[in-house]
């Protein structure tokens, strides 16, 4: 029998590649999304445009943040697992506006969680974030490492949810898998993330800005191996919680970033030179060696690759 599986945020990046898979395997898939106003609406729209009206498929516009409508959604739906992307990413706004990530990421979070335990949901899925490892300079980060040196109120809001799945899986037996993404690139990619809008900044002959001086490295993750990362975790039969970092082990510099974005776009990059920003860290890189050995996550697309993928799907 197939699950009913409800994906907070579904319709977004990560969340519509997410929802594409399921429906592949004939997965009852309820989605709540509330368009929240961060990008252009016709993004999400353009997003989902294959999953209405397929069989199977629902979608519920709402915001997590609203307790009532949380409830009666799944006191209606009843679903078996839950996978929660619904969040206010990233750092820089976050250093803007934390009182909305607080309310979105946190209190938006209790809600699921609520309803979660409350219907007797068998699998939650918390989607974390590698900032919640911060100025972390221990490398490889690992999933028993400190969680005490976030640097900004978006990876402070993760990590505090990821003590809130804790706590629930604790306290009310509610299994949870948390799982850190690193730095998710592809089609669909939101386009205020530095692949998306550098490719974009590139071909039209604008000028990048590069903070720092480019040697600052993330560990740049491919859409597909993060959903089948998801995948396995959804498969996963387990009691109480377990984190597991979604990564790609190799990082890789800001510059080497843009000469393969030249290599794909076939143009010259023009690099307008920036002091580093606050909340910022230093280097992102996954040890994926728990994943691989619980879920059997073995990424497979290297950046090169991805990069030629995502540029095909830009043109």
């Amino acid at each position: 029998m197939k699950d009913k599986i409800l994906v907070t945020g579904g319709a977004g990046f990560i969340g519509s590649h997410l929802v594409d898979s399921l429906l592949k395997d004939g997965h009852s898939v309820l989605v709540i999304d509330n368009f929240d106003s961060y990008y252009d609406r016709t993004i999400k729209q353009n997003n989902i445009k294959e999953h209405v009206g397929s069989p199977g498929y629902q979608l519920i516009e709402a915001d997590i943040r609203d307790r009532v409508s949380i409830d009666r959604i799944f006191n209606t739906w009843r679903p078996d697992v839950v996978i929660h992307l619904a969040a206010k990413a990233g750092v820089r706004p976050s250093i803007e506006d934390p009182l909305m990530y607080v309310e979105v990421n946190l209190l938006g979070t209790i809600n699921v969680l609520d309803a979660s335990v409350k219907y007797a949901v068998s699998r939650f899925i918390f989607a974390s974030s590698s900032s919640v490892y911060g100025l972390n300079d221990k490398v490889p980060f690992s999933e028993n490492d400190a969680l005490l040196q976030v640097a900004s109120p978006y990876g402070a809001t993760k990590a505090a949810g990821e003590a809130l799945c804790r706590s629930y899986s604790h306290c009310f037996q509610l299994p949870v898998t948390a799982l850190r993404f690193f730095t998710v690139y592809g089609p669909r990619q939101r386009p205020d993330l530095a692949i998306h809008k550098f490719a974009a900044k590139i071909r039209n002959d604008e000028p990048i800005p590069l903070f720092g001086d480019g040697s600052t490295s993330r560990d740049y993750t491919y859409i597909d191996d993060i959903i089948s990362g998801i995948r396995k975790a959804i498969d996963w039969n387990h009691k109480g919680y377990e984190a597991f970092n979604l990564g790609n082990d190799h990082p890789t510099t800001l510059l080497r970033l843009v000469q393969l974005l030249e290599t794909a776009l076939n143009k010259q990059a023009i690099i307008e030179w920036q002091p580093l920003q606050t909340g910022d860290v230093p280097q992102t890189w996954a040890n994926v060696q728990k994943a691989h050995d619980f879920l059997g996550y073995n990424p497979s697309t290297d950046l090169e690759t991805g990069i030629c993928k995502f540029v095909e799907w830009m043109h």
